[in-house]
């Protein structure tokens, strides 16, 4: 599948508009009855070669009847900003901010229930425990953070940047071939699969994956992503310091299973937890499952 020449439609039939933040111009998108007593919702993507909010794609639908919901493409990702960065958690912490700011400005300031996906739950954290005002509840999705026997309570803002990756892969003159190379459609079919555990993947989900990797710029973020700058080194701290009631839910299949560190935050009295027979999207293999637990979490969050 050749997509070079293709223009990237948004990941959603919603409003589209943009933002500036630091880490570069954001395209958001929203969605649902302006009126609604719902709180409103915003969905954070997670971080990967090929990411985009269009992983967040069923969360989105499913609300859109009932209340305000919104998502954006993480800087160097979708329809955003893609230029070279640097890319680094305090650029998509204020990323999250930035769009969590005109979220609460069009809904009367009223704090907002987020998902973070992945990596993106990082993000969400941080933004959570900067602006605990602004977030009712927070879902984190297959978090990072909680995997192996290794805790990170680093210096406040510090990353977990391998520096010799980054310098053989940010900023060299094979950096694009090497993206190019990690983002074939037969790659990230390989990698989608291993997300789910399972050959039965989202095959618009894929041809999403494969499209807005082929976009001008692509690879600057997923290579910073793959040395490890976007990983927060203080992320356990940040798990540990959220306030708002917390739901985590993961999968038991694929990759992304290892959730021991989950220990650190078990017996806090504001988080929950949920696993389910999925891989790590849970809401794209069993909806009604996963949106059946969630609304009941966000209706107790009150």
């Amino acid at each position: 599948m050749s997509s070079t020449s293709l223009a990237l439609p948004p990941p959603f039939e919603a409003e589209v508009f943009g933002l500036d933040s630091p880490g570069g111009r954001l395209s958001c998108y929203a969605a649902g009855p302006t009126s609604s007593p719902a709180p409103p919702m915003l969905l954070v993507h997670s971080v990967n070669a090929a990411a985009s909010a269009y992983e967040t794609r069923p969360v989105f639908e499913h609300f859109r009847a009932d209340r305000p919901v919104f998502a954006f493409d993480l800087p160097g990702f979708g329809l955003s900003a893609r230029g070279p960065g640097p890319y680094t958690p305090r650029g998509m912490t204020d990323a999250v901010l930035v769009v969590a700011a005109e979220v609460r400005r069009r809904h009367g300031g009223a704090p907002l229930d987020a998902l973070g996906l992945s990596l993106g739950a990082e993000f969400v954290a941080r933004a959570a425990v900067e602006r605990p005002e602004g977030f009712r509840s927070l879902t984190l999705v297959s978090p990072t953070g909680f995997n192996g026997s290794r805790r990170f309570y680093g210096p406040p803002g510090s990353t977990r940047e391998v520096g010799l990756t980054r310098a053989l892969l940010v900023g060299r003159p094979w950096s694009p071939t090497v993206f190019r190379w990690l983002t074939r459609p037969k790659v990230v079919r390989y990698f989608l699969e291993r997300t789910y555990g399972s050959k039965r993947i989202d095959e618009g989900l894929w041809r999403y994956c494969v499209l807005t990797a082929a976009q001008p710029g692509a690879y600057h973020a997923p290579l910073a992503f793959l040395s490890g700058t976007l990983f927060s080194g203080d992320v356990n701290r940040l798990y540990e310091a959220l306030t708002p009631p917390v739901w985590m839910v993961h999968g038991d299949r694929g990759d992304f299973v290892d959730y021991r560190g989950e220990s650190t935050v078990a017996g806090r009295s504001n988080w929950s937890f949920r696993t389910m027979q999925t891989g790590a999207l849970p809401y794209f293999e069993r909806p009604e499952e996963f949106f059946r637990a969630h609304e009941a979490f966000l209706a107790g969050a009150g």
